[in-house]
């Protein structure tokens, strides 16, 4: 979620342009004023449009001072600069905090940096820790260890902003840092200090550079010997995701090797049984495919190679096996550790059905580097509580803001290791948020840099989804007796849109006597929230919400909506036009009467921005205002179980369920009664 600005500094925004505009100072120029003036006041926005001044002279006396001109402009400069560095956020991506493009070299013979092993991963590991020694004669608060890769890193080469700058030291950030004092309480006065980091395999050696002077200030010091993979390029991380029919599976993975150095592949089969292979194709891109800075400058790495295979014809909920392989010139073949997974339910199957949903979970290092704003241990307890609870799981949905990177490309790779219990087992399904898509004149509903220029490439590469367009991003999937319509707020989903055909679409051709169980799912709360994030807006949802979409949950009778986006858990009763049509329950039973809507997005974001209202707030039931995750549980075609988990401990803090017989589902209740006819 993007920080707002102080109403009073928005509308000074707002008026300053159109004041400038209106000095009639002689030949034409343009000035782009913040769109914070709109209704959305998203912070971001401001520091993008930036201006660039077209006033009309029609004073000849004005057109001799050039003085008052550059006055004018040095004033708008002072005071654009100080909103854009109070409104950007920048805490949800750590490595926007250092000044890459402002490091001075100033090596210092006398300090030294020594990193250990030298080679990871010699049993195949795609994570290993390695500890980093170092010393400083003149140690200081400030001081911090940045961990490069590739280990050359001062080798790359970018071009300078404007031709009045020169080519800055160094233009690519590392892929996490800590300060030299953590966990080193003798450091200020010694000068010694280690750290023990945790590494992953991303296809690049590594080294470790030790920083003075802060990170707004850094000045490179000393840098240690390089530390590598045995093989680099192996392939790691992989990622399920339900293929577009119910009997296939899709595997993702990341590698280093292009398609022409070798060939990828998945040999799987049948526990126990016949094993094959399927081919695997292959995707990458590159800096031009990103939309702005940082994904374009500093945060710009490499994403390796993207593989994605598919598995078809699977025996309904059948376990295999697989493993990812890579075939060299030579006819050697590299491959991955052994997994498994089990096959989806045929749609409608009556088994037991099991499904985790949250949002906003972001990433986070297990050795406590890159953090802020207290992501860290959210993002690690939901890891860790899935992962424990596996065997109870069948699949997970990840509705927006996967994993904060903001333009920071090598925190993918981060985000999928981390995930890689649960995603290489069960299907880690994703939506689009506005940290994945959103970038000015990209064709974003909305026009702010929440991600970092990324404009949603990285994310529809690296993760699979069954739709039709993966930069749409909107799809429909089905797991047994569950249908779920995963919509994109990111692009425009109100009446006429693509978007809103395909979600009637995906509502109304649900077989309910198989699949009674009927899901919509987004990333912006499009239903209801009492955040006081919506409550500033006057709507309680996200502006053209509920009003364009509540009368197609009616109709089709959506039993529950997912949002996140708000970094909290919410749910409401089941709520219609805002009103409650039935009192909020710990069970409902019945004919359906109104969808009942849920915010999860509390999985690992801090929460310091997602504060309730203090209002009291007739449909809203459930409210707490700590991180957690949802997880629904079908037993059987008639009976739902509901429940929210908190992240810290894995306990049931609220809970519902649903009996429903199929003559419940078809009949009548407000605003979904079928025409009927008098003929006999």
């Amino acid at each position: 979620m993007p920080t707002r600005l102080p109403q009073s500094l928005a509308v000074y925004l707002c008026i300053l342009p159109r004041f400038l505009q209106s000095c009639t100072l002689g030949h034409s120029t343009k000035l782009h004023y913040p769109r914070i003036c709109s209704y959305h006041n998203k912070a971001a926005v401001s520091c993008w449009y930036t201006f660039s001044f077209s006033f009309s002279w029609r004073s000849p006396e004005m057109v001799r001072n050039y003085r008052l001109l550059d006055e004018m402009r040095l004033w708008v400069v002072v005071i654009w600069l100080f909103v854009c560095a109070a409104a950007l956020p920048g805490g949800e991506q750590p490595l926007s905090r250092i000044a890459v493009e402002r490091t001075t070299l100033a090596i210092d013979d006398s300090v030294h940096v020594k990193a250990s092993p030298l080679v990871l991963g010699l049993k195949g590991e795609s994570s290993e820790w390695v500890e980093v020694e170092f010393f400083h004669p003149n140690p200081s608060d400030d001081d911090w260890i940045g961990v490069f890769s590739p280990a050359n890193f001062s080798d790359a080469i970018c071009e300078p902003e404007n031709e009045r700058q020169q080519p800055p030291v160094l233009c690519t950030a590392p892929i996490k840092y800590q300060f030299a004092k953590f966990k080193n309480d003798g450091y200020n006065r010694s000068g010694k200090g280690n750290l023990k980091l945790q590494l992953i395999n991303q296809r690049e050696d590594f080294s470790f550079a030790l920083f003075s002077g802060g990170l707004m200030k850094p000045k490179l010091i000393a840098v240690s010997n390089m530390v590598t993979f045995a093989n680099p390029k192996a392939p790691v991380y992989p990622r399920l995701a339900q293929g577009k029919s119910w009997d296939e599976m899709t595997i993702t993975w990341t590698s280093g090797y292009d398609i022409k150095e070798a060939v990828p592949f998945v040999e799987w089969g049948a526990k126990g049984g016949p094993q094959f292979l399927s081919p695997a194709g292959t995707l990458t891109f590159n800096r031009n495919s990103m939309c702005g800075a940082p994904a374009r400058t500093v945060g710009w790495r490499h994403p390796g190679y993207i593989h994605t295979s598919f598995l078809k014809d699977l025996w309904p909920d059948s376990k295999y096996t697989y493993r990812l392989g890579h075939r060299l010139p030579n006819g050697t073949h590299i491959w991955s550790k052994l997994y498994s997974f089990k096959a989806s339910p045929y749609p409608g199957q009556d088994s037991l059905q099991q499904i985790v949903i949250f949002g906003d979970m972001g990433k986070a290092e297990a050795d406590g580097s890159n953090e802020f704003n207290d992501f860290q241990p959210g993002s690690l307890n939901t890891t860790n509580q899935i992962i424990r609870d596996l065997k109870n799981i069948d699949m997970v949905l990840h509705i927006g803001d996967i994993c904060y990177a903001n333009g920071y490309l090598s925190q993918w790779d981060q985000f999928t290791s981390q995930i890689e219990p649960i995603a290489s087992t069960v299907p880690y399904m994703i939506g689009s948020g506005n940290h994945e898509r959103d970038w000015p004149g990209t064709g974003s509903f909305y026009g702010n840099l929440d991600s970092g220029g990324e404009c949603g490439v990285p994310a529809q590469t690296v993760f699979y989804t069954p739709a039709e367009n993966r930069a749409k991003f909107w799809y429909a999937t089905d797991y047994g007796m569950f249908r779920f319509c995963i919509a994109n707020t990111e692009e425009d989903w109100r009446p006429g849109t693509e978007q809103y055909k395909f979600i009637e679409q995906c509502l109304s051709s649900v077989d309910r006597q198989k699949q009674p169980w009927l899901i919509f799912l987004a990333h912006r709360v499009l239903g209801y929230s009492s955040c006081t994030y919506y409550e500033t807006e006057g709507t309680f949802e996200e502006p053209m919400g509920r009003e364009a979409l509540q009368e197609l949950w009616q109709k089709y009778k959506v039993d529950l909506a997912f949002y996140s986006h708000v970094h909290n858990y919410e749910r409401t009763c089941p709520v219609y036009q805002s009103q409650c049509t039935v009192d909020a329950s710990d069970h409902y039973s019945g004919p359906f009467k109104a969808t009942t809507h849920v915010v999860v997005g509390g999985a690992g974001a801090s929460i310091s921005d997602s504060a309730f209202t203090t209002s009291n707030i007739q449909w809203s039931h459930f409210r707490d205002f700590d991180l957690g995750f949802a997880k629904l549980t079908a037993f059987n075609q008639s009976s739902l179980l509901f429940e929210y988990k908190k992240s810290r401990d894995g306990n049931v803090y609220d809970h519902f369920t649903i009996s429903r017989d199929y003559r419940d589902v078809l009949a009548c209740s407000i605003d979904n009664c079928p025409r009927t006819t008098l003929a006999s």
